[in-house]
């Protein structure tokens, strides 16, 4: 799968992405002392919905243009609740109503953050690591790394603060990245091993992830969670027809929170018969 993410942004997988980001980091937050955020695979940090990427798949309006504009139904108020730091900042940026710009995950992050907070955004692909420096360039807690995901990772743990985010979110343009994302992970917990790991991945057929789950639950904490979202059944599986993430020491309110917003997301985002979230333990989704 080939996952170039202007193509994408806003998309559905990006609001579930990002849903659990700034959940993560309000929860973080919480607490008077700093932590870093890490994104392994940033993108170019903001995106241009009206832009020639974007514009020609129109995958955000199944996305990000079903939560915020003058289409939008009113979500139900525990939703709006939960959901408001993240479609704050996105309407932050979009101030007519109508969605034209996007936050990637860096930008959203530091939306997010505090001042004492710290962010560190790797993008291997140069001409996009190129035009995430410029999108940073002015604000002082963020680092722009052009390196491998997994290498900038190593580099960059434990992180000072001792708390901390770690996004790894690929572009899957190689064979078996969900088995680098086992060992990558593997070798982080040695060096980190309290951090909040977000790890995301598309669903094509779910059958493929029971020795995905199996692995990870062999290396990860028992409290972690396996997420997913389904916007439709998966009966193609040459379809982006979901995707989840595993969550490694999450907050210790992320289930109940997504509990409430999976169904209503599944509702919201649906893209035909079949659509479905659930959260459960990694250790249940291991043992099927």
């Amino acid at each position: 799968m080939n996952y170039r993410h202007a193509y994408h942004a806003g998309n559905f997988a990006d609001v579930v992405k990002h849903v659990v980001l700034s959940l993560t980091l309000i929860h973080l937050a919480k607490k008077a002392a700093p932590f870093r955020v890490i994104d392994t695979h940033a993108g170019i940090g903001m995106y241009d919905l009206a832009g020639e990427e974007a514009g020609k798949t129109g995958e955000w309006r199944g996305g990000i243009g079903r939560l915020i504009g003058p289409d939008a139904e009113p979500l139900p108020a525990a939703a709006a609740e939960l959901m408001k730091p993240y479609l704050d900042a996105v309407a932050a940026l979009n101030p007519d109503g109508a969605p034209r710009r996007y936050p990637g995950s860096p930008c959203l992050a530091l939306a997010l953050m505090r001042a004492d907070d710290r962010l560190v955004a790797n993008e291997l692909h140069p001409e996009d690591a190129a035009t995430l420096r410029r999108t940073l360039a002015r604000d002082r807690r963020a680092k722009v790394l052009e390196l491998d995901g997994w290498l900038a990772l190593k580099a960059q743990l434990p992180p000072k603060e001792r708390r901390g985010v770690i996004l790894v979110d690929p572009p899957f343009e190689e064979p078996g990245e969900l088995d680098r994302i086992v060992t990558g992970l593997d070798n982080a917990r040695r060096r980190f091993g309290g951090g909040v790991y977000l790890l995301w991945y598309p669903i094509k057929d779910p059958r493929p992830l029971a020795r995905f789950y199996e692995a990870l639950a062999t290396i990860a904490p028992p409290e972690s969670l396996a997420i997913e979202l389904l916007i439709r059944a998966p009966a193609d599986p040459n379809r982006l027809n979901g995707c989840g993430l595993v969550v490694l020491n999450p907050p210790f309110t992320l289930e109940a929170d997504l509990g409430v917003l999976l169904p209503i997301l599944a509702e919201r985002l649906s893209d035909g018969g079949g659509a479905t979230g659930r959260i459960a333990p990694l250790t249940a989704r291991a043992n099927g």
